[in-house]
């Protein structure tokens, strides 16, 4: 979901091409989902659904940070971000089916989640070389993690975004297998919010992809289609399909479901405190003509479109 991408990694020990490196990549997704089934096979006579969860999550994003390990490469925890939520919705929806969870819903957060997370693995899939690359911000604290550098990669690579999808996902529990309130109008407002998100995102990431192509001047920012109305247009989606998922949380438990907000709050913070102002400073440097365009464009929120209206 990078607005701008790098890399200077340390040579993986087994890359064989962008085709066979997707196959590796795929192999340790189908071994961690492996490992979150059994542990939710092997917990099944326990109560609490969401402990049951926490701990296949935690198995799997374990078994990623040994692939990790082997192919010397944090960046094959990147699809993570998507892959498990693909895995989560569809069975937790399978889980409350016919137990009191409202069944359209629960189909409409699978559809989204299906579309939302589809659509940005297809996008990093595309953009990524192969294990010869390590996102910029990986290799940012190589040299001065030294030997601590993999106990910072797993706790701040891999169980810390695990954690925040986590969070990210309860009002997906909740929509999907407990038991709520019928349909109502806040799941079509939960419905378009999250939709549309998923769609800013897909725009976004396109026109960017094409920018980067086409680009006669290196060095240019974009500043076209949806990226004239805000420079982060693709974080923005990003938060709104979580934001979305808490509204269909909502709808299901009502103000007793305030609670779930957690995951769509961490996001923000995490967004806005962590991920823009890294990303804004490292475009700071290499872009000679940002200065100008974080005047003119604001940096999440499109004001710059009301502004245009009323004058």
């Amino acid at each position: 979901m990078s607005t701008d991408a790098s890399s200077s990694p340390p040579a993986s020990p087994s890359s064989g091409g962008h085709a066979g490196d997707l196959v590796r990549v795929a192999w340790a997704y189908v071994v961690a989902l492996a490992a979150a089934a059994a542990v939710m096979a092997l917990s099944a006579g326990l109560d609490g659904l969401l402990w049951r969860l926490a701990a296949a999550d935690l198995a799997a994003t374990l078994v990623i940070f040994g692939f990790s390990l082997r192919h010397d490469n944090t960046s094959l925890y990147d699809p993570y971000w998507s892959v498990i939520p693909l895995a989560l919705a569809p069975y937790v929806a399978v889980v409350g089916w016919g137990g009191g969870a409202d069944g359209t819903r629960a189909l409409l957060v699978v559809a989204l989640v299906g579309f939302w997370g589809v659509r940005l693995t297809h996008n990093w899939a595309r953009g990524w070389t192969g294990l010869d690359h390590e996102d910029w911000r990986y290799v940012a604290f190589r040299e001065p993690g030294g030997r601590a550098y993999w106990l910072i990669s797993l706790f701040a690579f891999h169980l810390f975004p695990t954690v925040q999808v986590f969070l990210g996902c309860l009002p997906v529990v909740a929509a999907c297998a407990w038991s709520g309130r019928p349909l109502g109008w806040l799941d079509g407002l939960a419905t378009l919010v999250t939709a549309g998100a998923v769609i800013l995102e897909l725009v976004a990431d396109n026109q960017l992809r094409d920018f980067v192509r086409e680009r006669r001047r290196p060095g240019q920012t974009m500043t076209q289609g949806v990226w004239s109305w805000c420079r982060h247009p693709n974080y923005l989606g990003e938060i709104g399909f979580w934001c979305g998922l808490y509204l269909f949380g909502l709808a299901a438990l009502g103000p007793s479901g305030w609670w779930l907000g957690v995951g769509a709050l961490a996001m923000i913070a995490m967004f806005n405190f962590a991920s823009i102002p890294l990303i804004e400073k490292r475009m700071a440097k290499r872009r000679s003509d940002y200065a100008e365009v974080c005047a003119r464009i604001p940096r999440l929120l499109p004001w710059g479109i009301l502004r245009r209206q009323d004058s």
